[in-house]
């Protein structure tokens, strides 16, 4: 027989008690009902006498388990009164509840600290290289090569060019600090997406010359559009901004870029496609890790500090949203994220 609860722990207690009350009065010869009445009143006396005693014995072995839980100290008569209103095993259900959510925050604090520890070595990693070229490039300088006009530029230009590339690592490090300190900070208006990415694709046209790139978002020769959306139109211009960016610097050259806009009835569709040379299948999950890079060679040659993606991806999750990348070695990538729809 499984006893379930205080009370029936105590009722079988005080049965067993009027039982052997009932058959020793049988024994002597009372009359029956007597040993009705003394059966009944010896069940009650001690039913209510083994509750209390449960009760109370099990609050005192609870009592530091509850302490523990509750990081502070507990009077044995708290859980006296906790005990009265709860079963036995609502109490063990609520420590082994509180036991599993102890576990998933030691993983999670031992994940976040090795993040932490990586995260930090990533960050040293990439500015200790400009930093040493920089001292580098001045130390030449001060021991003679600031006398020689050829080599005192050329190592001038590039510090500049190391100082450039920690600015904007330290830009980047900065948008996502704060993107992680408040997850609320998106400011949501409706905007016109296809008349964001025109704005976006114009603003890097110069850039995308440079490699004769061609730059084309569909729709934007029929502005106002129908792909109109609610979101933070500040951080989703930088998203486009860094997609755009990105697809420059890996795409073919002469080849083009298309920004598309599709709508997906309750939501828009924003792919930014290439045709470059495209991401390994081995490389896909992890474009959107912080200084992740599938050629690490190529992206600081460019200028890339390894976080645009991962910014890209805290924006549009704080919007609720998803982003995911498609692409073939040789053939180009196509990166994708959604936005809420507004319906004018």
């Amino acid at each position: 027989m499984i006893i379930k609860t205080k009370e029936s722990a105590s009722w079988l207690i005080g049965a067993v008690a009027g039982i052997c009350t009932a058959l020793a009065m049988v024994a002597v010869g009372v009359t029956w009902w007597l040993i009705l009445i003394a059966a009944l009143l010896v069940f009650v006396a001690v039913s209510l006498f083994a509750l209390l005693v449960i009760v109370k014995y099990v609050a005192y072995k609870l009592r530091p388990i509850y302490s523990m839980v509750l990081s502070r100290d507990i009077h044995t008569g708290d859980i006296v009164g906790e005990l009265k209103d709860k079963r036995v095993e609502d109490v063990s259900s609520e420590l082994n509840a509180w036991a599993d959510d102890n576990d998933k925050e030691i993983s999670r604090l031992k994940e976040a600290e090795k993040f932490r520890k990586q995260y930090l070595g990533n960050v040293a990693h990439e500015l200790k290289t400009p930093v040493f070229n920089i001292q580098g490039y001045i130390s030449t300088l001060l021991d003679g090569g600031l006398e020689d006009e050829i080599i005192n530029r050329k190592y001038l230009e590039r510090a500049e060019k190391s100082v450039n590339r920690m600015i904007n690592i330290i830009s980047d490090l900065d948008t996502i600090s704060r993107l992680d300190s408040d997850m609320n900070q998106m400011r949501p208006e409706t905007f016109d997406m296809v008349a964001l990415c025109k704005e976006i694709a114009e603003q890097i046209e110069m850039e995308a010359a440079k490699r004769n790139i061609t730059l084309t978002v569909k729709g934007a020769d029929n502005l106002p559009s129908t792909s109109w959306v609610s979101a933070d139109k500040f951080y989703i211009g930088q998203v486009l901004d860094n997609l755009i960016v990105n697809s420059i610097r890996y795409g073919k050259e002469g080849g083009q870029t298309k920004i598309t806009c599709r709508d997906m009835l309750d939501k828009i569709l924003v792919e930014v496609e290439d045709d470059g040379i495209g991401i390994a299948k081995d490389d896909l999950p992890r474009v959107f890790e912080r200084f992740y890079r599938t050629d690490k060679g190529r992206s600081r040659e460019q200028g890339g500090t390894g976080l645009g993606l991962a910014i890209v991806k805290h924006i549009i999750e704080n919007h609720g949203e998803k982003v995911s990348v498609r692409s073939e070695i040789g053939k180009g990538s196509t990166f994708t994220f959604t936005l809420k729809k507004v319906h004018l």
